[in-house]
């Protein structure tokens, strides 16, 4: 059950030319929304939200948010929006998983968990904040790949 300080969390995918699971993806959005609420700060915008939208686009289709929003040519891996939103870059996942030796699974996991996170409060702009956020990110993966460690 979902206690009601959780925001319900739904995953869409907006491509089609790499497959996912978006059963799997929902259900691991689910566990790692409670589990970043538990760790949310003072600025967090989690606190005022119902539902975060997680959504799979192409690497075309963020390079086109991703100029219009924050200025900048290209694609990203994900972009989070205050009010809810997590766009996650599919292209971008599968390139820097073949870099990273990850799957494509375990890396658009850690683009919806640093979502997640800036949703919670947290920043990256800044170094010392990036590295907070960065540790507690992994800490927080280890937790969802392995709940009983």
């Amino acid at each position: 059950m979902r206690h009601s300080s959780v925001p319900r969390v739904e995953v869409t995918n907006r491509q089609r030319m790499i497959p996912i699971s978006t059963d799997g993806l929902q259900r691991f959005a689910e566990v790692a929304s409670a589990l970043v609420c538990k760790h949310k700060q003072r600025r967090s915008h989690m606190k005022s939200l119902r539902v975060i939208s997680v959504l799979v686009v192409s690497d075309r289709r963020m390079a086109q948010l991703h100029k219009q929003f924050c200025g900048i040519s290209g694609p990203t891996d994900v972009l989070t929006f205050h009010h809810g939103e997590i766009v996650i870059s599919v292209h971008t996942a599968a390139r820097q998983a073949r870099v990273f030796g990850n799957s494509l699974r375990g890396e658009i996991q850690l683009y919806l968990l640093h979502g997640l996170l800036h949703l919670a409060g947290y920043d990256d702009d800044d170094p010392g904040e990036c590295m907070e956020m960065h540790q507690l990110q992994e800490k927080l993966l280890a937790t969802l790949h392995h709940p009983s460690a």
